[in-house]
């Protein structure tokens, strides 16, 4: 079986990559109570009073939306959102696999800039990062622009900004393995006879 056809399989067998697990175990009606209701006003009301709470009292700080409209997927192009989709759940495993980031996939379906941004916008709330992936140009740096002057979250842009820290990477590991590297010397000269 080749990678593709393995792939295929996994994809099948597990019926996508990521879900959804409760910190907070419910094993009685006082934990539902705290989870939920009555107790979960309290929070609700630090939060009304104090934005800032948002990021402390729920799980916003770690939660990652990763934004597509499927027009430029891995190198296949316009395949559109839904195709798109386990590109995006990849990169959600990524995120958590090598970050601790809780990362939700949303494929919209829609390539205009602005439906694109106002629906990005109005969910952002919930977040504590944009990940825009594979939109294709010139609209994934409008829909950005657009993005970091209406959300107070910050909006990170993959192809570009993705690509310049793995390349900083790329560069900074090679000055660390340079400058760590063994110095080499010749042997001294053999004597003449």
């Amino acid at each position: 079986m080749d990678l593709n056809q393995e792939s295929l399989a996994l994809h099948e067998a597990l019926e996508g990559k990521i879900e959804v697990i409760s910190r907070c175990p419910i094993q009685s009606a006082r934990d539902l109570s705290l989870a939920y209701t009555p107790g979960v006003a309290a929070p609700c009301l630090e939060i009304q009073k104090d934005y800032a709470k948002s990021f402390t009292l729920t799980r916003r700080r770690n939660l990652v939306a990763v934004i597509t409209d499927g027009s430029a997927v891995l190198g296949l192009g316009n395949i559109g959102p839904a195709a798109g989709m386990p590109v995006m759940e990849g990169k959600c495993v990524l995120f958590k696999e090598f970050a601790g980031v809780d990362a939700f996939p949303l494929c919209i379906d829609s390539q205009d800039v602005d439906t694109i941004v106002d629906t990005v916008a109005l969910i952002s709330k919930s977040f504590g990062g944009i990940n825009l992936e594979d939109i294709s140009a010139p609209r994934c740096f409008e829909i950005e622009q657009k993005l970091k002057e209406r959300c107070d979250i910050p909006v990170f842009h993959d192809d570009q900004h993705g690509t310049a820290v793995v390349i900083a990477a790329a560069l900074t590991n090679a000055f660390t393995t340079i400058s760590t590297a063994p110095q080499w010397s010749l042997p001294p000269p053999s004597p003449t006879l």
